[in-house]
């Protein structure tokens, strides 16, 4: 097992010398106010029987989370994605899918994943080009709060009655981001959970030491974001040590190139529903003009997108945004729909719908002159509700969390974007784009449009529904209405239908027998 955390400071945060102190065995740290990357690496040993089983029947698992409180994405962890569970899968070959891995998962994390197996569960991501073939080919989400289940598991499986183990695993709870990667090249799994603030904002106090839990090698960094040569690079300074070989801390720089690179923090959106929403309702995107900068990406081409991720109870219809209409489009400021997957049907309701729900990315106009000025640019998408199941009250909540929006420029040719120490892919949505693609996220806003702050970055709507009184069945009831209102319409029209063809049937007859006499 291998750990390595790593402490990332802003320029509002200045990192004093005596905040970390090396010993023989530890790194004693102190009031470090930074933020957090913790990475553990387990081999497969290492891991739970259960676990590993199906890990071996897997080609690549990638899963990402992301809480739905607002957080600040500190480079070089700038990339975002949806709040919530994202599960990218490929199988170790086609037609071997096994029902395990939604046991696992569900075991794992809640019982409340809408997930029977990954062949009917799960969604198709397109391969938009053979380029992109390496990525992931199913995607699974679920809308989960919190990672209490992961951290039950860990503690269980894994922590047993170690307990520095459980502390860590505690930790989690408190995460912005947690992602879990395996790939049956290196086989090996590597969960790494991402901090935007020590917990209560009193900065990072503790004592990193080498030989709890039984760490091989444990590694710490204290880096800073320098200026970078190239524009497609990311250059970070700082120290480095490894706990119980180094005996002080040791300076370095470095540069990498890199897809995700970071906005200016006042670079946000913020997201909501029109109102009144219905059965039809409107998603709005609002974005500052002073947002819409054109990314510091010199010679490049850029474009604005945003990527949604649907729940099955909501879903856009792929005609309509299809369109090549102008008028359409420039009324939504929407440039052009660059894919769609997932449960698109658009009449079955929602369970009848076996996948998840869907995912949309879509490429949006910009201003085409000056992005000055007080009034937000406002994006509007057209959504659908499905039918969902009746309730006591009339009404049932479903939840779509916050897209992601982020300009996509084009690299120089010739720019290799090779790994780096804090490469994050396979988020969903980059798989839509070439390898040399370059990224700028910008940042959901904390405050909304009234100045108050954004508690979660998860949209609720309240959906009408058939409601369930005491005593009756209304379903019931309905369904053989519609049967007798559909036989009697039947019978209507077959009796209208009579009135013409009777007379026309005689006439036909009288008029021909007349002709026959007039020929004699």
């Amino acid at each position: 097992m291998k750990r390595r955390v790593t402490f990332v400071f802003d320029g509002d945060s200045p990192f004093e010398p005596d905040q970390a102190q090396v010993t023989n065995d530890s790194l004693l740290i102190r009031d470090l106010h930074a933020a957090k990357e913790d990475r553990a690496t387990f081999s497969f040993t290492e891991l739970p029987i259960e676990l590993w089983q199906v890990l071996k029947q897997s080609h690549e698992l990638h899963i990402r989370w992301a809480a739905e409180l607002p957080y600040n994405a500190t480079t070089p962890f700038s990339s975002r994605v949806s709040p919530g569970l994202h599960i990218l899968f490929t199988p170790l070959a086609p037609g071997r899918l096994t029902q395990p891995l939604c046991q696992l998962l569900i075991k794992v994390f809640s019982d409340d994943l809408k997930c029977l197996a990954p062949e009917i569960s799960f969604t198709i991501i397109p391969v938009l080009s053979q380029r992109f073939a390496s990525n992931s080919s199913l995607q699974f989400y679920s809308l989960l709060p919190s990672l209490n289940g992961l951290v039950t598991y860990i503690q269980q499986k894994i922590c047993r009655a170690n307990t520095a183990c459980l502390e860590h695993a505690a930790s989690i709870l408190s995460a912005d981001s947690v992602d879990i990667d395996y790939d049956s090249i290196s086989h090996s799994l590597i969960i790494s959970g991402y901090f935007s603030k020590s917990p209560g904002n009193r900065g990072w106090t503790e004592k990193i030491r080498q030989r709890e839990f039984g760490w091989d090698k444990v590694e710490v960094g204290l880096l800073e974001l320098e200026r970078a040569t190239n524009p497609e690079e990311l250059s970070m300074g700082g120290l480095l040590t490894v706990v119980g070989e180094d005996d002080k801390l040791k300076p370095t720089l470095f540069s990498f190139p890199s897809r995700h690179h970071p906005l200016p923090p006042n670079s946000v959106y913020r997201t909501a529903f029109t109102s009144p929403t219905g059965l039809h309702p409107t998603l709005k995107i609002s974005i500052p003009r002073s947002s819409l900068s054109r990314p510091p990406a010199p010679h490049a081409t850029c474009a604005l997108h945003t990527y949604l991720t649907l729940p099955s109870s909501i879903f856009v219809d792929k005609y309509q945004l299809s369109t090549t209409d102008p008028l359409f489009l420039n009324s939504h400021n929407i440039a052009a729909l660059r894919g769609i997957s997932g449960a698109t049907d658009l009449e079955a309701p929602d369970w009848l719908i076996p996948e998840w729900g869907s995912n949309i990315l879509l490429e949006l106009a910009t201003p085409q002159h000056s992005v000055s000025g007080q009034e937000d640019w406002n994006i509007t998408i057209p959504l659908h509700l499905r039918y969902l199941k009746p309730s006591e009250s009339g009404y049932r909540v479903t939840s779509m969390p916050w897209p992601i929006v982020f300009w996509a420029c084009t690299a120089e040719d010739g720019t290799k974007m090779s790994v780096n120490p804090f490469s994050r892919g396979n988020l969903g949505w980059d798989g839509n784009f070439g390898p040399r693609t370059m990224f700028f996220q910008l940042h959901p806003s904390d405050t909304g449009w009234d100045g108050t702050l954004v508690v979660r970055q998860v949209e609720e709507l309240v959906v009408p529904v058939l409601p369930i009184r005491e005593g009756g069945n209304q379903a019931r009831n309905i369904e053989l209405g519609t049967i007798a209102v559909i036989f009697v319409g039947c019978v209507w029209v077959l009796w209208k239908l009579s009135l013409i063809l009777v007379p026309l049937t005689s006439g036909g007859r009288g008029s021909f027998a007349k002709q026959e006499q007039k020929n004699e």
